[in-house]
């Protein structure tokens, strides 16, 4: 009897150790990075709107390593007096699956045509390959107050993770004078939006599909 139940536990530790190491196998890869992205402030793309006096552009590099297989997602989201616009999301580009290359790199980027005019504002996207014409969005940005805008990541390359979502830019106003926060601080970004008249966060986000 003691001999059937030594070979029964061993059975069993057998299998839980199998179990452990399928369970190990099968969990998704948590922190694996599948896209790089960095601002591109001199391009000719900020050049021309800069000469042309068109209104503000966030221009990026974004390198795509397992581009046949993501999703990409870039969108602006406004805030004004502290509440949500609607829609929240005030305009959006989305693209992915390429259909020959795993390997992308180009650019990526968001513009404001006339922010500060009388006339209403135009968002636009652009990406490799796939873009979104100027379209109005209302007032959203209209009216007097102090504006700012910037770049929340730096020159160099920030990897991303699939799902997560990373702030790539502000457009603020404020009813007077503008104030200095860290864009990559959610603790700050929501002081901000509770203090300013009007906010856009310029997002992104890539998936990899299953």
């Amino acid at each position: 009897m003691k001999k059937y139940q030594f070979i029964s536990c061993s059975i069993v530790k057998l299998i839980l150790f199998l179990i452990f190491l399928a369970g190990c196998s099968s969990e998704p890869s948590s922190g694996k990075k599948i896209a790089y992205i960095s601002t591109v402030k001199n391009s000719q793309y900020a050049k021309t709107f800069h000469n042309l006096h068109l209104g503000v552009l966030y221009d990026f590099n974004l390198k795509l390593t397992e581009a046949d297989t993501s999703w990409v997602t870039l969108w602006v989201e406004g805030y004004k007096n502290g509440e949500e616009t609607d829609p929240f999301r005030l305009k959006e580009l989305s693209y992915g699956l390429h259909p020959t290359n795993k390997v992308v790199e180009g650019p990526i980027g968001f513009g404001i045509i006339n922010p500060r005019s009388d006339d209403d504002a135009s968002f636009f996207f652009y990406s490799s390959g796939v873009s979104v014409p100027p379209q109005t969005v209302g007032n959203i940005i209209k009216g007097a107050g102090a504006t700012t805008w910037g770049f929340a990541i730096g020159d160099e390359e920030v990897a991303l993770e699939s799902g997560e979502t990373k702030v790539l830019g502000v457009y603020r106003q404020s009813g007077n004078s503008i104030r200095t926060y860290d864009y990559q601080d959610i603790n700050q970004i929501t002081e901000m939006i509770n203090k300013d008249k009007t906010v856009l966060l310029l997002k992104i986000k890539v998936e990899k599909e299953n």
